[in-house]
């Protein structure tokens, strides 16, 4: 298939993801949508809404060209991420991380940016759901802030993580 199989990124119309995901599972595609959870603040009250965490980004597992063009036929979903000649592809590895980091009870403020970390430690987190996982600190406040390369989208994926669950990639020197 000149397409490729594997997972594609296809982009939808902003505020339409759920929508899309839903179609292409009634049409019988695997699809994920990462979600992240966030705490809103209003003037009166403060509510946790629910986001996508690449917006208008859905990921579709493509297994044969029909795939390709069912994904295409749903209504709001606009076209597959291309860089270049080359449609954007996301291994099943990076998926199952991404599952991991925005499924981890522990990790906090999932986020995403376009911005490569500047230079910076490293780790590789020892603890928990994301054990094993390799990131890049990108900035040290209170708290740690890890960065995750997910490659074929060329953006950083962000999020808080415990100090204690961090360890240098080179050195067994733990972080605290």
């Amino acid at each position: 298939m000149k397409n490729g199989t594997g997972w594609h990124v296809i982009y939808v119309k902003y505020k339409h993801e759920v929508k899309v995901q839903e179609e292409l599972e009634r049409l019988g595609l695997e699809v994920f949508l990462p979600m992240t959870y966030e705490i809103r603040q209003w003037s009166d009250r403060k509510k946790k809404v629910t986001t996508p965490l690449f917006p208008s980004y859905i990921f579709v597992n493509i297994t044969s060209t029909l795939d390709f063009h069912k994904a295409l036929s749903v209504d709001s979903a606009c076209s597959f991420i291309r860089f270049g000649n080359e449609y954007g592809r996301v291994s099943q590895n990076e998926i199952d991380q991404i599952k991991l980091l925005v499924g981890a009870k522990d990790i906090t403020e999932v986020k995403t940016n376009i911005e490569l970390p500047s230079i910076g430690d490293t780790l590789k987190i020892e603890h928990g759901e994301l054990s094993g996982l390799e990131c890049e600190v990108y900035r040290i406040d209170n708290s740690r802030k890890i960065s995750v390369r997910v490659n074929s989208l060329r953006q950083n994926i962000s999020a808080t993580i415990p100090a204690h669950y961090l360890q240098k990639s080179d050195a067994n020197l733990m972080y605290h």
